[in-house]
C-alpha cells in the first residue's frame, strides 16, 4: 500500500459532485475498520470536510473472517449514529449496506438472503483479492435473477481482472455495476490498482465511486488525495451514480 501522506495539508472539498460515499467501514469493532468511536467521529468529519454530504457504512459479510449477521450490524449501526451526532458530526447518515465477500458461505447466505442494501436498492459484493474463488459469476447471476442489483466492490484491485480480458467485459455485459474506490486513483493501493482504475473509467465502465475508509490512515489520505488535480478532473467530467443514492 502505498503512502503518500503530507501531514500539512488542508482538505479540499473536491468530493461534492459525488454527494455521497457508498462505500466504508466505520461501525466500530465489526470488522478490520474503525477500532472506536472516536476514530469514526474523526473519519467521517474528515469525509464532510473534503465534500460528502452523505455517507452509507458497509461493513464486510466475510466467512470466516468477518461472521456478522445483519441484525447486529444494524444496532451497531444505530448507536455509531447517535453517538456521531451528539459528538457534532454533521454528515448525514445514509443508512446502513454490507460488503458480502463471495466465499464458500456465500451459496448458503443466497438461500436466506438477508442482505442489507446500499442506498436500499444495491447489494454491494466483493471478490478474494488474491485468486478468484470458482462459481463467483454463477452466484451473482442467482443473486440477479432473485431480483437483486448487484454492485462490485474495487474492481481494480483484483489482480486477475484483466479490462482488457473478457470476464470483466462478460461482468458488464451481465448487468453489474463497478465500484472503484477514489484512492485507487492516487496510487493508494500500487500503481497497478491505479492504472486499472484509470482504465475501467475510460472505458465507461464504472458507475461509482467509494473511498473504502477503514481508519484514519485512509482519511488522511484522502485529504491528500484532494490535492490530485487529475482525481478532481476525474469527479468534476463524470457523470457517477452517487448522487442517486
Amino acid at each position: 500500500m502505498f503512502s503518500f501522506f503530507k501531514r500539512n495539508r488542508q482538505p479540499r472539498p473536491i468530493f461534492e459532485p459525488l454527494g455521497t460515499d457508498m462505500h466504508c467501514h466505520l461501525v466500530p469493532k465489526v470488522d478490520d475498520g474503525s477500532k472506536c468511536i472516536e476514530e469514526s467521529v474523526e473519519c467521517l468529519n474528515t469525509l464532510k470536510a473534503v465534500g460528502y454530504r452523505k455517507v452509507i457504512i458497509t461493513p464486510h459479510f466475510q466467512h470466516p473472517r468477518f461472521p456478522n449477521h445483519e441484525e447486529d450490524i444494524t444496532r451497531r449501526y444505530e448507536e455509531l449514529k447517535r453517538q456521531a451526532i451528539e459528538a457534532g458530526v454533521e454528515i448525514e447518515f445514509g443508512g446502513v449496506g454490507g460488503e458480502y465477500r463471495i466465499d464458500t458461505g456465500f451459496k448458503a447466505r443466497l438461500e436466506q438472503p438477508r442482505f442489507l442494501k446500499v442506498g436500499g436498492q444495491y447489494v454491494l459484493v466483493e471478490f478474494s483479492l488474491h485468486q478468484p474463488m470458482m462459481g463467483c459469476d454463477e452466484m451473482i447471476f442467482e443473486m440477479q435473477m432473485q431480483g437483486y442489483e448487484v454492485i462490485l466492490a474495487h474492481p481494480e484491485r483484483y489482480p486477475y481482472l484483466n479490462v482488457h480480458g473478457s470476464r470483466m467485459e462478460q461482468l458488464k455485459n451481465q448487468g453489474v455495476y463497478f465500484q472503484c474506490n477514489v484512492l485507487s486513483l492516487g496510487g493508494f493501493y500500487g500503481d497497478d490498482a491505479k492504472k486499472r482504475a484509470y482504465e475501467m473509467i475510460d472505458q465507461g465502465w464504472v458507475e461509482f465511486l467509494g473511498t473504502d475508509t477503514h481508519n484514519t490512515m485512509y482519511s488522511q489520505a484522502l485529504v491528500d488525495i484532494t490535492h490530485d488535480r487529475k482525481v478532481a478532473k476525474v469527479i468534476e467530467t463524470h457523470d457517477f451514480l452517487n448522487k442517486t443514492l
